[in-house]
Order: structure tokens, then sequence, then C-alpha cells
């Protein structure tokens, strides 16, 4: 075999390695993410029919929800085991789930967390989550710095407790975390500089912060990394005479530009859970609206 053969060949099979490498780390980047919908934005079919309702979440091609229903160890009625069943036999899966964390769930006095926290956690890992999500933080707990950095120390401690069942604990934020402020710090970034990342995820909610006066981008370029998940959500002004200035709408018919910020989410923010909400729907059934929210993030390719 002469030279130029024989570097042909060698170049021809470092070119194939390569590629096949490259392909291997995107095939491992697109199966590690999941694009799913919060069940809130079916709450009521969720409520009437909670079976009929995930069949046709399903059928629309969804693989992935989260609840916003965890009342007396059961979501939507069920029992872990029998929801998992249920998700199971639809082909869906749960990776994520929200249930308020709050002073019910930790005893000051033992500085441990009540047996209906332990349970929450105990079942969250039943029924196959990774992530158990505290979508609020009560008023109680931020009246001043010092008490809110106090409980952070909790949120991490729940990341603990979380963590030996294989599973993280995170926060997902309304709009209240940027528009009050302690001594001085947003809520929000006393949450983000008090707690640990190895312990306590935060789930971004992209549309809900426009009504406490900031924007999605802006917290992701200021968080790199600390985005594990992100509620994708769009917004338009609110009719007149309502609590909020924004609500939420489809996908790219609002202001927030949702596939700017969930990219550089993906690309400098760690997030790898897109969970698509939305609760207003001008009009739309809210099945008809999380159908076309599906389509236009398949479209944007997720």
């Amino acid at each position: 075999m002469n030279t130029s053969r024989r570097d042909f060949i060698k170049k021809g099979a470092l070119s194939l390695a390569a590629t096949s490498m490259i392909s291997n780390v995107l095939f491992a980047k697109a199966k590690s993410e999941m694009t799913g919908v919060q069940l809130y934005s079916v709450r009521e079919q969720m409520k009437s029919d909670p079976l009929a309702t995930l069949k046709q979440v399903a059928a629309q091609g969804y693989k992935y929800v989260e609840h916003a229903n965890y009342v007396d160890r059961k979501f939507y009625g069920y029992a872990a085991k029998d929801f998992k069943k249920v998700l199971d036999d639809l082909g869906l899966k749960m990776p994520s789930g929200h249930t308020v964390m709050g002073k019910k769930h930790w005893d000051d006095a033992k500085k441990d967390f009540t047996d209906v926290w332990r349970y929450t956690v105990e079942d969250a890992a039943i029924v196959g989550q990774k992530y158990v999500i505290s979508p609020s933080l009560e008023e109680s707990l931020r009246q001043n710095a010092d008490d809110l950095k106090r409980y952070m120390e909790v949120f991490n401690k729940s990341g603990a407790l979380c963590q030996k069942s294989g599973m993280k604990f995170g926060y997902h934020n309304h709009d209240f975390e940027f528009s009050q402020k302690l001594d001085g710090t947003s809520v929000y970034d006393l949450i983000l500089q008090n707690t640990d990342p190895a312990l306590v995820m935060q789930q971004l909610d992209i549309g809900n912060l426009y009504n406490g006066g900031v924007k999605a981008i802006d917290i992701v370029r200021q968080y790199p990394g600390r985005f594990e998940s992100m509620h994708v959500k769009d917004e338009i002004l609110a009719p007149a005479g309502g609590h909020d200035k924004y609500e939420s709408t489809i996908l790219g018919k609002g202001i927030v530009n949702p596939k700017e910020v969930i990219d550089l989410g993906r690309k400098s923010g760690g997030t790898t859970l897109f969970i698509i909400e939305q609760e207003s729907y001008q009009g739309k059934t809210p099945l008809d609206s999380i159908k076309e929210d599906l389509a236009v993030m398949k479209k944007w390719g997720y």
C-alpha cells in the first residue's frame, strides 16, 4: 500500500469516527431533552375527568406532563402507584410536579421535615418524578431578608432529602419574586444567591415574571446554568380591569419571544426540561391551545 492510499484510509477512518462521535453527542443531547405540558393548562378538564383528559393530551403527541394537583397523597384523585400506571398505559412520563412547600412541612422545633413533606417526596419518587418543585413561597416566609435566607436553608435540606431518592428539589417563580425587594435585593436574587445549585434547581417561568417588571431573557443571561427547566409561555396585554397586566397566549403570538429565551436556556442555561403552560386562551379551548403550542415547539426544534 503506498503512502497516499494509507493516509487516505487513515483520514477516512478518523473522519468517520469524528462524525460518529458528533452524532452520538447530538443524539444524547436530544435524548436528554424533554418537552411536556403543565396540566394546569387543562385544569378544569383534569378536575372533571383526568383520565379522558390525559388520553387527549397523549393523542396530541405529548410524552411528558407535569402535575399541579397533589392532595392527601393523591395525584388528581389517584394514589401514586395507580397514577403511574395510568401514565404508563398512555405512554406518558411525569418528570416533574408542583407542590408548594410551606411552613406546615417544616418542624422548626425539631429542625426536620414533617411527615407530610416526606410523603410528598416519597410519592413523587414512586410516580417517577425527577424534580419536586415548589411553585410559590408563602408571604409569611418573605417578610424580611433574614427570614427568607433562613428558609432557603430549608430549601437546601429539601434538596438533600430529594437527592436520597434520586431526585432534585426545585423552585418555580411567579411575579412577586421580582417586584418584591428585601433590603434592596429582589426576592428572586435572594433565592438564587442562598440556594445550592447542586441541591435546588430553578424552573424559570418565562411568562410570569413579566408582571413583575422584568424580562426572561435578562434573567437567563444574569444566571447562566441555573435553569434546568423552563415554563415555556408567551404573554399579551390582559383585558383592562384584571389583576395582572399580562396574560398567557399561544407561543409566538405575544411579546416574550419564547424561542430566543429557550434557545439561550438550551445553550447556556443548562435547560433540558421545557414545560409548555398556557393559562389564558382568548376564546380557544385549553386543549386546542396546548395542541397549537406543541406544534410551535416542534417547529422550533423542541
